[in-house]
C-alpha cells in the first residue's frame, strides 16, 4: 500500500528529506510584531532571529488551517496517510488536522487517515515520522502502524537546553527578574517533555555543563536498549553545538540511527538562537 506522512512545519528535517515524495510539511505562520512569516522552504533563519531579537513584543505562531491539512491529504492519493503534529498541549495544529480528517471522510475520501499528536515538537515529530516510514516500507497494515506508533510515541524522550530565556520571559513563563538573574549567573535550564508538557529537569552553570546534564537526563529516561532506538538532534543556528552533543551521547550509548537537522521557523521561535533539542525513540 502507498503511504504519505504529513507533518506541520515543526517537524525539522534536512533539505534533502524535504524533497522525499512521501513527506509533506504544512506550514505554520510566525508572527513577529506586525510581520507574518510563513514557515516553509522560504524561511530565512538568520533574518527571523534578528527580527525576534529586535522586537519588544512576544513572538507568536498560528497553526495551519483545516483546509491546509485537507489539501495535503488529498495530494498524492496515497492509500495510507499519517499526520504528525505538534503536541496538542502546545498548539492547535492537532485540532486542525483532526478537523481536516473529518472533512476528508465526510467528502467521501478513500485514503485511510490517522492523526497523531506527537506530544512533542521539532525532532520528536521527525523521529516518529521515521518510525512510521519504517513500518510502512515493511508492509505493515495501517491499523497495526497506528497502534504501534502510539505506543512508541508514549516512550519518546525529549530533553533540551536553551541558550536564551528571552522568549520564555516574553511569553510570561519566566519573570523578568528570574531571566535577568539566570543571565547574570550564566544559569542554563535543562528542560524535558513529559507527554507534551514542558518540565524543568535541572539546571547548570554554563552551556557545556548544561549540555552534559541534558545528555545524562535523556539517557536516564530511555526505556529499553538504545541500540534499538533512533536519536534525533535539532539545533537553532548552532550546528557545532549539536555535533558536540552527538559526540557526548555516542560516547555513552549507541543507536541504530543518528540524525541531525537544523530547526525551521516554529522551533527557532521557541528554542531561540543556540537552542539544542535531543529526541530518542
Amino acid at each position: 500500500m502507498t503511504y504519505k506522512i504529513i507533518g506541520d512545519s515543526s517537524m525539522d528535517v534536512t533539505l534533502e528529506d524535504r524533497k522525499n515524495p512521501t513527506l509533506e510539511l504544512v506550514p505554520l505562520t510566525l508572527i513577529v510584531g506586525d510581520q507574518e512569516i510563513v514557515d516553509d522552504e522560504t524561511f530565512d533563519q538568520k533574518y527571523f532571529l534578528q527580527q525576534v531579537a529586535a522586537c519588544p513584543e512576544c513572538p507568536k505562531s498560528a497553526c495551519p488551517s483545516p483546509e491546509a491539512y485537507l489539501s495535503a491529504i488529498q495530494r498524492g492519493n496515497a492509500d495510507m496517510v499519517f499526520i504528525i503534529t505538534l503536541s496538542h498541549h502546545l498548539s492547535g495544529s492537532y485540532n486542525s488536522a483532526t478537523v481536516a480528517k473529518t472533512m476528508y471522510e465526510e467528502e467521501g475520501g478513500t485514503s485511510k487517515v490517522f492523526v497523531l499528536s506527537s506530544e512533542s515538537a521539532s525532532g520528536g515529530e521527525t523521529a516518529l515520522g521515521f518510525r512510521i516510514r519504517e513500518m510502512a516500507e515493511a508492509g505493515m497494515p495501517f491499523e497495526e502502524i497506528c497502534e504501534k506508533i502510539t505506543k512508541i510515541r508514549d516512550e519518546l524522550v525529549v530533553t533540551f537546553v536553551l541558550e536564551s530565556l528571552e522568549t520564555l520571559r516574553k511569553n510570561g513563563r519566566l519573570t523578568g527578574l528570574k531571566a535577568i538573574m539566570a543571565n547574570v549567573l550564566n544559569i542554563k535550564p535543562v528542560m524535558m517533555g513529559d507527554h507534551g508538557v514542558i518540565q524543568k529537569a535541572g539546571q547548570a552553570r554554563g552551556i557545556n555543563k548544561a549540555l552534559e546534564r541534558m545528555v545524562d537526563t535523556a539517557l536516564h529516561l530511555v526505556k529499553g536498549r538504545t541500540e534499538e532506538k533512533i536519536l534525533v538532534i535539532t539545533n537553532c543556528n548552532c550546528p557545532q553545538r549539536a555535533e558536540l552533543v552527538k559526540e557526548m551521547i555516542l560516547a555513552k550509548a549507541s543507536f541504530r540511527r543518528v540524525y541531525l537537522a537544523d530547526m525551521a521557523g516554529l522551533s527557532s521561535l521557541y528554542a531561540c538562537d543556540g537552542g539544542v533539542i535531543v529526541n530518542i525513540v
